[in-house]
């Protein structure tokens, strides 16, 4: 866990879903790989290809842009599927119930977290896909709002979508902390905008999150 910029006195949570608050390496591949096998199929090229011509797209844009990263949704855009069709696939195709499960010790860190801080999800998933999966680790009622790719058609890291939930929450963001798996797509943006942020490795971090933001 790295963090920055902590505030003294946070009063607000910005979290990332995948790859934050679950460790399963297998389905976070999984939401982008079964995105891409359906561009294959209605391409009518192989998976392979896909697959590759999307890892080449990706790999130029990052040596043409200092190194960042690019969303799959911006990556898909730019092969001619809008936005709206790449939320529609991902309703339709991202099974989280399939790989998540109940997690309790989730459930204890956030129920401690909530009662102390507001807490907001901010996911480039749409927010039904987003609310399903918070339901399979059991930790949705934690949640009542959710920012996702559909609310405004643009995904992290992009300012709409954390001045969204900076506006959810009904705070600054100089008294809010973004807690994310992905440097340049979940904190970066919010340190420029004035939050502090909390770079994890995966779940086994948040657990801990609580006694790292008393510090």
């Amino acid at each position: 866990m790295k963090t920055y910029n902590i505030p003294k006195n946070v009063k607000g949570i910005i979290f990332d879903i995948d790859g934050t608050l679950y460790t399963n390496v297998k389905y976070v591949f999984e939401q982008v790989d079964v995105q891409v096998r359906y561009y294959a199929r209605l391409k009518n090229i192989s998976v392979e290809e896909a697959r590759n011509k999307v890892a080449a797209y990706k790999k130029q844009w990052a040596e043409n842009h200092n190194g960042e990263k690019i969303s799959l949704a911006k990556t898909m855009s730019a092969f001619g599927i809008p936005v709206a069709e790449s939320i529609q696939w991902r309703k339709m195709l991202i099974k989280p119930e399939n790989f998540l499960s109940y997690d309790e010790k989730l459930v204890k860190t956030l129920s401690d977290l909530q009662s102390k801080y507001k807490i907001i999800c901010v996911t480039n998933n749409p927010v039904s896909t987003a609310r399903k999966t918070l339901q399979a680790l059991g930790v949705s009622e934690f949640f009542p709002e959710i920012i996702g790719l559909d609310s405004t058609g643009l995904s992290k890291p992009h300012y709409l979508p954390f001045s969204m939930a900076l506006e959810k929450l009904g705070l600054e963001a100089k008294d809010c902390v973004a807690v994310g798996d992905r440097f340049n797509i979940d904190v970066e943006l919010p340190l420029k905008m004035g939050m502090g942020g909390v770079l994890v490795e995966g779940v086994e971090d948040v657990y801990n999150l609580n006694s790292e933001l008393r510090m």
